[in-house]
């Protein structure tokens, strides 16, 4: 491949990289705000030790069901 074949492939991952971060920042954003919605949090209340205790917890129980199917 010509140099420039190569900084244009670079280009296109480059860019691709950076579609797949924002998809998942999208993803993640989503999925907080549902679990925030559907358990009834008020965003003024949740510190960033309970946001890492509650993801701890969230975890934990995926784990005990993704073990019991």
């Amino acid at each position: 491949m010509s140099q420039s074949n190569l900084e244009k492939q670079e280009a296109k991952l480059k860019q691709l990289n950076q579609n797949i971060k924002a998809e998942k920042n999208k993803i993640e954003q989503r999925l907080g705000k549902q679990i925030i919605s559907q358990s009834n949090l008020d965003y003024a209340n949740l510190s960033n030790d309970q946001i890492k205790i509650l993801s701890k917890q969230f975890s934990e129980f995926l784990k005990v069901k993704s073990v019991d199917h």
